[in-house]
């Protein structure tokens, strides 16, 4: 059963438009349903020609678009063959006497643009457009230069001054373009509870964005959820045992003129429990008053760590403090490769903190007063770039850090 925004996906490529799309809420149906009409389209209309199937990464074009193709009994039913080769990032589909291949890429950053560069394309699907930057989407476009070609596009919305919004969403007349607004309702095949669920997995600016499907911006505090007399717990409510069977991590952020903030984290599989905090700011006179060395630093993470080898833990960094790094891992600290992606990594933790699944001990008085003051750039929205101010940020970052990196997809809401 096919919701009619559906069937209008699949009805769209008769229409005369050169373009299609669709954005709106998380889960309503519309990338599943884009890659099927896509698919189809192309099998319909050329052959031995090739397409472009874009991703944020080329991951998560084959967990979005690649893996549902392959799972749809529509194709084997119908007489199409899909193979992947994954090593080369081709899919490629074949019914009967007629055959297309279709090339994955990941549009990332700014750099990506020169992957798709010098193939000649039949047509695109783009997922996640919001998140690719300008120049990796115009040269997939003009890549586009078979005849007959088309352009699709799916999004989760994103701030209202993005780029894609001003250029397609609010010129569609001029780009020739069809446009299909999606909710969670317009997908059949979810019940009210897994409805329910993803509901309660946004708050907030996330909310309106992945739930509402509206274009807005984030304003004033990030964390508004961030409630105190909810998250913080004092020392007597530590769980019984909690160093003892949780699994623990030290989340750094380190800086020189900054504050240095090492955050002590347990996970205990349900709940992320901030157990201590060390912070070291060189520009507090009283208590500091002078900036260290790595060296230092990496000698007041072993103090912090402690000298038992039973709480020997692994360590998230930033990414960009490099000499800092070298320095744990020559006094045998294990540094985990750490994901630094700063707007999944705020949307990860304000579904954690929605969820209460995020406790802070009252002795993290630097990351507790932080969370309270940690805003959106209202300027930088202005320009269509969605970011954090740049202060009193040292704590979320190390906080972030460890979300993006520790935590399975699954505790924040996203599939594997």
């Amino acid at each position: 059963m096919l919701s009619p925004k559906q069937i209008k996906i699949l009805e769209w490529p008769y229409t005369g438009k050169r373009a299609l799309i669709c954005d709106g809420a998380v889960r309503s149906g519309k990338t599943s349903m884009m890659s099927l009409s896509f698919v189809l389209w192309a099998m319909g209309n050329f052959n031995r020609r090739a397409f472009g199937l874009c991703g944020k990464t080329v991951a998560s074009a084959e967990r979005n678009v690649i893996q549902p193709l392959q799972a749809m009994t529509y194709f084997p039913q119908y007489g199409f063959s899909l193979e992947y080769t994954r090593s080369a990032h081709v899919l490629t589909v074949t019914r009967g006497s007629r055959s297309n291949i279709f090339y994955v890429f990941g549009g990332r950053d700014e750099s990506s643009y020169t992957l798709i560069q010098g193939v000649t394309l039949a047509g695109v699907l783009l997922d996640e457009v919001a998140l690719m930057p300008r120049s990796f989407v115009e040269q997939a476009l003009a890549r586009c230069s078979v005849e007959g070609a088309k352009l699709w596009f799916n999004c989760n919305p994103d701030v209202p001054e993005h780029w894609f919004r001003k250029e397609w969403l609010l010129k569609l007349r001029e780009k020739n373009a069809s446009h299909l607004h999606f909710m969670m309702d317009d997908n059949p095949s979810l019940s009210e509870e897994t409805k329910a669920m993803y509901r309660s997995l946004y708050s907030g600016v996330f909310k309106k964005r992945y739930i509402d499907g509206e274009w807005t911006a984030g304003d004033g505090l990030i964390y508004d959820m961030f409630d105190p007399d909810v998250h913080v717990y004092r020392n007597s409510e530590t769980p019984l045992g909690l160093k003892y069977t949780a699994s623990r991590t030290i989340a750094c952020d380190y800086g020189t003129a900054n504050p240095f903030v090492l955050l002590d984290i347990y996970d205990d599989g349900e709940t992320v429990w901030v157990d201590n905090e060390y912070r070291w700011d060189s520009r507090d006179l009283e208590r500091c008053g002078r900036q260290k060395t790595d060296q230092e630093y990496a000698g007041d993470f072993q103090r912090f760590m402690g000298d038992d080898p039973q709480f020997f833990c692994p360590a998230v960094v930033d990414p960009s403090a490099a000499s800092f790094i070298v320095a744990l891992q020559r006094r045998g600290v294990y540094v985990m490769d750490t994901d630094n992606d700063v707007p999944d990594g705020i949307r990860r933790v304000s579904s954690l903190f929605g969820r209460r699944a995020i406790r802070i001990s009252e002795r993290c008085e630097g990351l507790i007063g932080e969370l309270r003051s940690y805003v959106w750039d209202s300027k930088a929205a202005l320009m269509g770039v969605e970011k954090p101010v740049k202060s009193l940020d040292h704590g979320p970052d190390a906080l972030r850090y460890y979300v993006n990196t520790c935590l399975p997809k699954w505790r924040y809401g996203e599939e594997e």
